[in-house]
């Protein structure tokens, strides 16, 4: 068994193949990269879980911005939630706030309980929250098995010290999973701070455009992004 292991955060199918080659454990799929990540389609998730031997979690988020969300965006929610199950996802990644930004305890424990046999990762929504901790003994009430964090960061190599807190607040109840601007060159002082187990990353990088003929008046065509191979084979080595 490794030291630690990796989630790689994948914005399409080539992306989480090229992350299993790689050596990463889990790949959380999700799409729009540029708005920190919406669900991936129906399509895609289907594909995927098709080719992919790893564990897969598609994030479930129907839009950008904030973690409220009115009785239609739970309505799609939840139908997504039912789409991973039946596709045979290992799990998701999820998360829901109060207008006070507190966590939705009574959201997220539908979610988890929707979401079963699957495991339940909260995301990112936890570093919006005003009390980590007490979000964190939310979490753990709800059911949740995981937390995607940079400890209210910017990026997690910046709150090692914090997430190493975290760490030792959950014990054995939820695993922490430090997440955001990880890098080959900050990931070993990251792991020694924290004590975590389990990381999350991207590494991405925007690929060439391979078309011969382009217009060059159009120009909101957006990126293809895949994983910074190298990169990706660099913090790999350092969790084994």
């Amino acid at each position: 068994m490794p030291k630690a292991i990796l989630e790689v955060c994948s914005f399409n199918i080539q992306s989480c193949l090229i992350s299993e080659k790689a050596g990463a454990w889990r790949v959380e799929l999700c799409d729009n990269p540029t708005e920190g990540g919406t669900t991936p389609s129906h399509g895609a998730i289907k594909r995927t879980r098709e080719k992919l031997s790893i564990k897969l979690y598609p994030l479930v988020r129907p839009r950008a911005g904030n973690y409220y969300y009115d009785e239609d965006e739970i309505a799609i929610i939840e139908q997504d939630i039912r789409v991973c199950r039946e596709l045979g996802c290992d799990g998701i990644s999820i998360g829901a706030q109060l207008l006070d930004g507190r966590l939705d305890k009574d959201l997220m424990k539908r979610f988890v309980e929707l979401a079963g046999p699957m495991g339940v990762t909260c995301n990112r929504a936890f570093d919006a929250t005003p009390d980590m901790f007490q979000a964190l003994e939310d979490l753990i009430e709800v059911g949740c098995e995981r937390v995607l964090t940079s400890g209210q960061a910017s990026g997690a190599p910046e709150a090692g010290r914090v997430l190493g807190e975290l760490v030792k607040a959950a014990g054995e109840r939820i695993i922490i999973m430090p997440g955001a601007g990880i890098r080959s060159s900050n990931i070993g002082r990251l792991m020694e701070e924290s004590g975590a187990r389990e990381y999350h990353g991207s590494v991405r990088r925007p690929t060439a455009n391979p078309m011969t003929h382009g217009n060059p008046r159009v120009l909101d065509f957006g990126n293809v992004y895949l994983p910074d191979e190298q990169e990706l084979a660099s913090i790999l080595e350092q969790m084994r």
